[in-house]
């Protein structure tokens, strides 16, 4: 009975170690489940992300764009599973890992030492590193393999991934998969979110990384046949990955994958139901069509772009220097609006946007907390839109006013998208704005909103845009009251 016991535990650990060896999916599901005691939720993203992964181990494909949302998966699977079981394979495996943020790619770095050096792995793969592999940014295997990791931005010296090509070697046909993946494969490049979304509206950053990529990045393969991987969301219509599919769009694989599909299905209900979705697209639907949908709009048809202002920190502020005090109001006429309520401190020729309401609530919370804002800044004046139910509003607040503010009943009656449009230059030019918000905070979401109004006029949401317009007018109407 004992020698029975001991045959099946010898049976149970080589077909674990076949399937490890076969199939990328179950190499990241059983490590995940070892390394975090809790079992890695499989989608069917994944295993497509899977099916990939062993095509490019087999030497199938060797050059591969994945674009998927954020927190999907992605450096699980691509990243920490791929070079732990690329060195499985193959020890004398060499990668480059780089992505947007060099912490993030050493994080990686050491957390696929840390599972290499781990028992469970140990127990299955005779893969050693060398004593003196203390570094992060890199490390050998006795084999001769092993990871740098780096920025994108960054350089990347005395390193090449992958190994020379044994041309006969390369022409082998082999019996089973697993045979095919330890000879052919040698290691990769693996980039991982190479640009991150805040940069993504810098021509220069998105240049910068672009230019990285095919002055040293292409120069670090010792083979033309080692595999570089991208995986990224989308965050720009030029960035690496949409640089890369215009310029060679016959040499690229490319495996999109939208949180909700063509059929209106969500990707990975279990991260994001349809639900969620769609609550994550009305907050910004640009963002969301970048970053989940990855299908990035021209920028060239917005109105508003984050290179075209300044930036002001809390601490920068002096409040001695300032001139005047204003605040707009854009009342919420629909369920879907926002009230959208910007003060702006005059100093000389700027404006600064100290603070900003913006909100769905109803007129319980709307109407003392803008009472609130406009005492506590002491409002010399505050404009409020007076169309449809603004009118009743302007009267509630007004009877609540007992300082100097004046309080300045705006009925407008031009078109919003021609105000918004006539204003963009002055609001350009005068207005400087946070860099402190909080994410998530009325600031963060009127801002989102702001940077997604088009020159069509055809944004869903308007409000901000036409609050910082009505403020501009109140602006420009201040200088002509004291300075002309």
């Amino acid at each position: 009975m004992k020698s029975l016991t001991q045959n099946t535990k010898v049976t149970e650990y080589e077909v674990i170690k076949a399937k490890l060896l076969d199939s990328p999916l179950f190499f990241t599901r059983y490590f995940f489940k070892k390394t975090f005691n809790r079992k890695f939720v499989v989608n069917d993203h994944h295993k497509e992300i899977g099916r990939v992964m062993k095509r490019v181990f087999k030497g199938e494909i060797n050059r591969v764009i994945i674009n998927m949302p954020p927190r999907y998966g992605k450096t699980e699977l691509l990243v920490k599973s791929f070079i732990s079981m690329g060195l499985a394979l193959n020890p004398r495996s060499k990668f480059i890992h780089t992505s947007y943020s060099e912490t993030l790619a050493l994080d990686n770095s050491e957390s696929v030492k840390d599972l290499i050096e781990s028992d469970d792995y140990q127990k299955f793969f005779n893969v050693k590193l060398k004593k003196d592999s203390k570094s992060k940014r890199k490390w050998y295997t006795d084999q001769g393999g092993g990871i740098y990791a780096a920025a994108s931005g960054g350089q990347i010296t005395g390193f090449g991934a992958g190994q020379v090509e044994n041309e006969s070697e390369a022409e082998q046909e082999f019996l089973n998969d697993v045979d095919q993946m330890q000879q052919k494969f040698k290691g990769a490049i693996i980039i991982d979110d190479p640009i991150k979304p805040e940069d993504a509206d810098s021509p220069d950053m998105r240049e910068k990384i672009n230019q990285r990529f095919d002055n040293t990045i292409r120069s670090r393969v010792n083979s033309r046949n080692t595999p570089i991987i991208i995986v990224m969301q989308r965050v720009h219509e030029r960035d690496l990955s949409g640089y890369l599919i215009d310029l060679e769009p016959d040499e690229w694989e490319v495996l999109m994958m939208p949180a909700i599909s063509n059929e209106g299905k969500a990707l990975w209900p279990f991260k994001h139901t349809i639900e969620e979705l769609m609550k994550l697209k009305q907050v910004n639907e640009l963002v969301f069509e970048n970053q989940y949908q990855q299908d990035p709009k021209p920028q060239k048809g917005l109105v508003f772009l984050k290179t075209d202002f300044e930036y002001f920190q809390g601490n920068d502020f002096d409040e001695r220097l300032i001139e005047g005090r204003i605040g707009a109001i854009d009342v919420a006429d629909e369920g879907m609006d926002y009230l959208s309520f910007p003060i702006g401190h005059i100093i000389g020729s700027k404006i600064y946007i100290t603070d900003w309401l913006f909100t769905r609530e109803n007129t319980e919370y709307t109407i003392p907390t803008s009472t609130q804002l406009i005492k506590r800044n002491n409002l010399n004046f505050c404009a409020i839109e007076t169309n449809n139910h603004g009118s009743l509003f302007f009267k509630d607040v007004k009877k609540n006013i007992t300082s100097q503010t004046s309080l300045i009943p705006i009925f407008q009656t031009s078109n919003k998208h021609s105000r918004i449009i006539q204003k963009a230059h002055f609001i350009r030019t005068h207005f400087v704005f946070r860099s402190d918000y909080l994410p998530g905070s009325d600031y963060d979401k009127a801002m989102k909103q702001l940077f997604t109004y088009t020159k069509d006029g055809k944004a869903k949401h308007d409000d901000a845009p036409d609050s910082i317009t009505l403020l501009a007018c109140v602006a420009d109407d201040f200088y002509k009251r004291n300075f002309e």
